[in-house]
């Protein structure tokens, strides 16, 4: 596609950050209003289901919608996604269910699915290698930000407003993205007959969600996690003889299996499996072994939030001077080594060392997926870029979802079986801990187990941040000059 006017980048990029705002505050923002939206709709066993379903539907839809930006254009797929963005957001706000909340957060996610994935790509199609290093970290910063003021912001329209204004303030930004990207991000698109493969679609979405409610509900429900299993392995089997057979496959094998975009995605889904141990086990121990306070927890995960943009920032500025992959390398360096900090930690440990481990993985997280995304859109050209960048942000979210369920299984065994002469404790005493620390008639008995049961899960979480390393260094040199051959439209 052509290049545009240098004066409507910066238009289409404010764009792209705003629409990239709404999916990023999601989290945050829902998460500190939950409580008071359960309390009021009720069916609290659903309660995890409100935000898991948001991350299936997104990580089943996110590859799809790539291919079909890379054959019908950015655009329309961009347009779409924020339209079925913001009419999820608006039913979430009118929910009056646990379920029908559950259901409009599935159509949240699908439209999230479209447009975290396909604005990356506009940024790779607008601006050059050098270029798009610094965008990256504007882009990245955005992510900071919102996870600063998601819980202000909740925590401020709990207090003020009806709850159904966490969802409903996502609609004047995305009608604003909206109108960005209608009026000022232009492509030129060849316009052919084209064979779109909604089986493989369908079967791919079928395939990743079955995956996701499988990892999901593992050791919790063994009759759903089953069942769930076959369907994948079934939908699975379907899906790669479809695309064998399909004209315009919706998953290029051969884009897959190119070792940039291989190690760079194998990498990246190992660091998101470093991510979620952290973001879920880190306040559990500051809480419960520590006996700090939730703001103090928060803090030491924050640093993390933090330390992630300010990396992307400066991996930006380095690409031409160190190269893609020496900046991926030092990311999954930093990895590792920001969880020595939290193998040390003991019942008196500073919480300000967990802070400072959080830190560094945030800057290692910064670097790492700044140069992955960079270098897999350097490698392809305008007709695969939409599908490889979604091939990236996939695998991190399937990386999050494998890390939560694996990682959870480590502390769940370890806390049934003890060890270390220390008795075994249950859920409720665990719960009972952190929600009203002093009260447990075994309070001490308790903190050590968790104390023992959360060692052997950052354990874990350093063996996987050292193979994310490990993964790192099959990536293999890509230059920036990198030209792939252009296609029709570019």
């Amino acid at each position: 596609m052509p290049k545009p006017p240098t004066l409507r980048r910066p238009l289409v990029l404010a764009s792209v950050m705003a629409a990239m705002f709404m999916i990023a505050i999601e989290a945050t923002i829902v998460s500190t209003a939950m409580p008071q939206i359960a309390s009021q709709l009720g069916d609290l066993h659903l309660y995890s289901w409100v935000f898991s379903a948001f991350l299936l539907s997104q990580t089943a839809t996110t590859v799809v919608f790539g291919k079909l930006a890379d054959l019908y254009g950015r655009k329309p797929v961009l347009l779409a996604g924020i339209a079925v963005f913001l009419v999820g957001s608006f039913l979430c706000g009118a929910a009056w269910s646990m379920p029908s909340l559950i259901v409009f957060r599935l159509l949240q996610g699908i439209g999230a699915g479209a447009i975290q994935p396909i604005g990356i790509t506009v940024i790779g199609d607008l601006y050059s290698v050098q270029e798009r290093a610094k965008i990256q970290g504007y882009l990245a910063s955005v992510w900071g930000i919102s996870s600063v003021m998601g819980p202000l912001a909740g925590g401020l329209i709990i207090q003020h407003l009806s709850w159904a204004w966490i969802f409903w303030i996502n609609l004047p930004i995305g009608v604003l993205a909206a109108a960005g990207f209608f009026a000022f991000l232009k492509e030129r698109v060849e316009h052919k007959q084209r064979s779109l493969d909604t089986i493989g679609a369908a079967l791919f979405a079928v395939a990743v969600a079955s995956l996701m409610v499988a990892l999901t509900e593992a050791g919790t429900d063994g009759g759903t996690a089953a069942a769930a299993a076959a369907i994948c392995a079934a939908s699975t089997v379907l899906f790669v003889f479809q695309e064998r057979r399909a004209r315009e496959p919706m998953m290029a094998f051969g884009l897959w299996s190119r070792r940039p975009i291989a190690t760079a995605n194998a990498a990246t889904l190992l660091s998101g499996m470093t991510v979620i141990g952290l973001t879920t086990f880190l306040p559990m121990y500051v809480q419960g072994v520590l006996g700090q306070s939730a703001l103090v927890a928060g803090f030491a995960l924050t640093m993390m939030v933090l330390g992630w943009p300010v990396g992307a920032t400066i991996s930006a500025k380095s690409f031409t001077r160190f190269g893609l992959r020496s900046i991926l390398l030092f990311g999954a360096a930093l990895l590792p080594f920001g969880a020595l900090a939290f193998l040390v930690l003991g019942p008196g440990s500073s919480p300000v060392v967990a802070g400072l481990g959080s830190l560094v993985m945030g800057f290692g997280m910064g670097f790492l997926s700044n140069a992955s995304i960079v270098l897999i859109q350097t490698c392809v050209g305008w007709a695969e870029r939409g599908a490889a960048t979604a091939s990236n942000i996939f695998s991190r979210n399937l990386g999050s979802t494998l890390g939560a369920t694996v990682l959870g299984a480590v502390l769940n065994f370890s806390l049934a079986r003890g060890g270390n002469g220390l008795s075994p404790a249950s859920s409720e005493q665990i719960r009972e801990l952190l929600e009203h620390p002093g009260t447990a008639i075994s309070e001490a008995a308790v903190r050590a187990a968790l104390d023992h049961a959360l060692h052997l899960t950052f354990w874990a979480v350093f063996a996987i941040a050292a193979l994310t390393l490990l993964a790192a260094t099959l990536v293999p040199r890509v230059s920036l000059d990198a030209a792939p051959q252009k296609a029709a439209g570019e």
